[in-house]
């Protein structure tokens, strides 16, 4: 039997990871594993508990009362469910952004969720995208892709997301979001947001998503003949 593929795919917020590793999963039959979404998840439990992003001691306090699972629909989307409901929808916004990226350097929170997504890379071909998949939760997988993009490009990919889910928002607001968002994830204590030395960096700045992912495809099969 051959041993399983695990296409890590970094970088930093509205690059576009989670619309192009969906894409490349659903096109070359691997599971997606959305690992910014797992980080949402646990950051909107928190807001729950009216527990911010830098407490440290209610974050500790509060991760044991956290139950995540993750399924997929027929369309192969992935669902975030915490303590038995259905989140999805409710961690794609600005706040949860914050939140995840608050919770993600609190070592607590990310020893309880290491396990979880190594255990999918070791029992299914993956392509998981994050911030420190290819640095730190799997420093071995085969392919490496460093996918990034100017803060401006970013803002405007955001804006259109949120208009299109009918929220009301200002392009100066995202952006300063993005840039914040930037700061923190490069300059934590723990995994910092960089790219791996063996990762295959993609600037997507100027390219169509279907550029993007002809371009990480052609990267995958190359390094899985290899």
């Amino acid at each position: 039997m051959k041993p399983f593929i695990s296409v890590a795919i970094d970088g930093p917020a509205g690059a576009g990871k989670s619309t192009i590793a969906r894409r490349v999963a659903a096109e070359l039959g691997y599971l997606y594993v959305d690992t910014g979404a797992i980080y949402r998840t646990v950051g909107y439990h928190m807001s729950l508990m009216g527990v911010g992003p830098k407490d440290s001691d209610g974050i500790r306090r509060c991760i044991d009362d956290v139950n995540i699972e993750i399924r997929y629909g027929d369309d192969g989307l992935q669902h975030m469910i915490l303590n038995g409901a259905d989140v999805t929808d409710k961690i794609r916004t600005p706040e949860m952004s914050i939140m995840a990226s608050g919770v993600a350097t609190q070592s607590c929170v990310r020893d309880y969720l290491l396990e979880m997504q190594r255990s999918l890379a070791e029992t299914h071909n993956v392509v998981m995208d994050g911030r420190d998949i290819g640095t730190v939760v799997l420093p071995n997988a085969r392919v490496k892709i460093y996918l990034t993009a100017s803060a401006g490009v970013r803002a405007e990919r955001r804006c259109r997301e949120l208009l299109q889910r009918g929220e009301t928002v200002e392009y100066a607001d995202v952006y300063t979001d993005i840039v914040k968002r930037d700061e923190q994830d490069m300059n934590r204590a723990i995994a910092p947001l960089r790219c791996a030395d063996d990762a295959e960096v993609v600037d997507s700045s100027a390219m169509s998503i279907d550029q993007v992912v002809a371009e990480i495809k052609a990267i995958i099969r190359k390094k899985a003949e290899a």
